[in-house]
C-alpha cells in the first residue's frame, strides 16, 4: 500500500481559525497514528472566500485536486445553524458525486454548545458519503471550551480510529 496522504479541509470563512487549528491538530494527530502517513496538506476556504463559487477560478480547481488526493479528508467547520458552513458546502458543490471514493472521511464539527453534538452524523457526514467517501466512524463534535485541550483528545481520538481508518482504504 502506498503512503497515505492527508488533507486537512477547513470551512471556516475567518483565516487562522480556531476551526483551522483543530482540523490541524487532528491531521497531525492522524499523522502520528496511521502507518506511512506523509505531511499534511491544509486546504483552508478562508484564503478562497467567493471564489470558490468560479468554476473558472485556478487556485479553487488547485484546492479541489488536493482533496482529491487524499487518502485521510478531515473535514473542519465551525457549527453554524446546526450545520457546516455555506462555504465549506459551495466549495464541496465543485466535486461530483462519488469523486471522493476510495477516501476516508473525518467530519468535524465545532459548536458553542452541546445542543448540536449531532450535527456532524446528521448532515456533514450525509454529504460526505454523497460524495462517495466512506466515513468508518463517527463524526468529532468538539466544543470551543475543549480547544484549549484539544492536543491530547486529538492524540487519543486518532490512535484509537487509526485502524478504522486504514481498514476503510482501498487495497
Amino acid at each position: 500500500m502506498s503512503a497515505t496522504r492527508i488533507v486537512a479541509l477547513v470551512g471556516n470563512p475567518r483565516p487562522a481559525s480556531r476551526t483551522h487549528g483543530l482540523a490541524r491538530t487532528l491531521a497531525v494527530a492522524l499523522e502520528h497514528a496511521l502507518p506511512d502517513a506523509t505531511a499534511t496538506v491544509d486546504v483552508d476556504l478562508a484564503a478562497l472566500g467567493a471564489r470558490t463559487l468560479d468554476p473558472a477560478d485556478a487556485e479553487a480547481s488547485a484546492a479541489v485536486e488536493r482533496v482529491l488526493a487524499a487518502d485521510v479528508l478531515v473535514v473542519a467547520s465551525p457549527t453554524y445553524k446546526a450545520t457546516y458552513s455555506g462555504l465549506l458546502k459551495a466549495f464541496l458543490d465543485r466535486l461530483a458525486t462519488g469523486a471522493l471514493a476510495g477516501t476516508a472521511a473525518v467530519p468535524v464539527l465545532l459548536g458553542g454548545a452541546p445542543d448540536h453534538r449531532l450535527a456532524v452524523d446528521v448532515h456533514l457526514t450525509p454529504l460526505l458519503l454523497e460524495l462517495g467517501a466512506s466515513v468508518p466512524v463517527r463524526g468529532l463534535f468538539v466544543l470551543e471550551r475543549e480547544v484549549a485541550d484539544f492536543d491530547a483528545a486529538a492524540a487519543d481520538w486518532a490512535q484509537a480510529h487509526a485502524p478504522a481508518l486504514v481498514a476503510a482504504r482501498p487495497a
